[in-house]
């Protein structure tokens, strides 16, 4: 995939959308070139809000200035607060609320995307953000 990448010809107004494994071992390997940004998912725990901070420190040695959060699984206001208060202004995008019909569609083959409006437009809502930055 990477090679495959590395002879893709972008336009000022294109964009590409890459869902890297986790973790940060990928920010080693080349695939981080020509990156305008990274958007790290994490979770309301510490381990995911330290892999935050490795991207941002990683991505700013390689010159990727922009570090966006996604805050997934959120559950109630603490989960909401205990994300925040361990970001840097301006980086987080939004949350995406836990959901039984989000577990439930990935176990029926299902795109979480049609069975949950809630989840739809919550993710709506982060890439209206993203537009805006």
């Amino acid at each position: 995939m990477e090679r495959q990448l590395s002879h893709l010809i972008l336009q000022n107004k294109d964009v590409v959308v890459m869902d890297m494994e986790a973790g940060i071992e990928h920010l080693g390997r080349g695939t981080a070139q020509g990156v305008d940004a990274f958007i790290v998912v994490v979770e309301p725990g510490e381990r995911s809000i330290q892999t935050y901070r490795k991207v941002k420190q990683l991505g700013s040695d390689i010159g990727v200035k922009k570090v966006f959060v996604v805050g997934n699984k959120i559950r109630n206001k603490e989960d909401e607060e205990f994300i925040n208060d361990n970001l840097e202004n301006g980086d987080l995008l939004g949350f995406v609320y836990y959901s039984q019909d989000v577990v439930d569609s990935d176990r029926s083959n299902r795109s979480p995307y049609d069975i949950n409006s809630n989840a739809k437009n919550q993710i709506r809502a982060i890439k209206d953000r993203l537009i805006q930055l």
